[in-house]
C-alpha cells in the first residue's frame, strides 16, 4: 500500500472506486464507434457458446445482468432482441463486443485499488471486480456466437 490514507478515506474510495470506473468505462465506450469493435473474438472451446449453456446454466441467469448502455444516450439495448434484420444483427454483434471489451477494461482497473488497500482489501476488491465484470463478460461473448449463428442463417 504505496499511499497512507485515514481509515475514513480508504472506505469511500472503496465504495465509490468501482460505480465511478464501471459508470466511466460504460459512458466512454459508449462514445466510441461501433466499427471500433471487431466481433470476430471467439475460441472452439466456447462450441459457439454451448458450453457456457452446459457448464454455467448462462441461459437461466444472464437476463438479470444490468444493461448500462441504456443509462447513456446513444448507447445500444441489449436487453432483447428488437428485430431480425442483418443490419441490425450485425450492429447488435459489434455492441456485444463494446460491452465484452468495456467489462474488461473495468477489470484491468482493478490495481488502483492497490495504491491505498492493505494486502487483505486488496483480494476483496479484485474478488469484487471479478464478481461484477465476468458474468457481463461471459452473457456478452454467448449471446455474440448465438447472434452471429442466427446471422449466418438469415444471411
Amino acid at each position: 500500500m504505496p499511499i497512507e490514507l485515514p481509515i475514513a478515506w480508504v472506505i469511500t474510495l472503496n465504495i465509490a472506486g468501482w460505480p465511478v470506473i464501471q459508470l466511466g468505462l460504460a459512458w466512454a465506450f459508449t462514445r466510441m464507434p461501433v466499427t471500433w469493435f471487431n466481433p470476430d473474438v471467439t475460441h472452439a472451446w466456447e462450441q459457439g457458446g454451448r458450453c457456457y449453456e452446459r457448464i454455467l446454466g448462462i441461459k437461466h441467469w444472464k437476463d438479470w445482468l444490468p444493461d448500462a448502455a441504456r443509462w447513456f444516450g446513444g448507447g445500444f439495448a441489449k436487453g432483447r432482441l428488437a428485430n431480425t434484420h442483418p443490419d441490425y444483427l450485425r450492429r447488435f454483434v459489434r455492441e456485444t463486443r463494446r460491452g465484452e471489451l468495456c467489462h474488461w477494461c473495468a477489470l484491468a482497473c482493478a490495481p488502483v485499488f492497490f495504491l491505498w488497500n492493505p494486502w487483505w482489501a486488496d483480494l476483496i476488491m479484485v474478488g469484487y471486480g471479478l464478481l461484477a465484470n465476468l458474468p457481463c463478460i461471459l452473457a456478452q461473448r454467448y449471446n455474440r456466437m448465438r447472434l452471429q449463428r442466427l446471422l449466418s442463417r438469415r444471411s
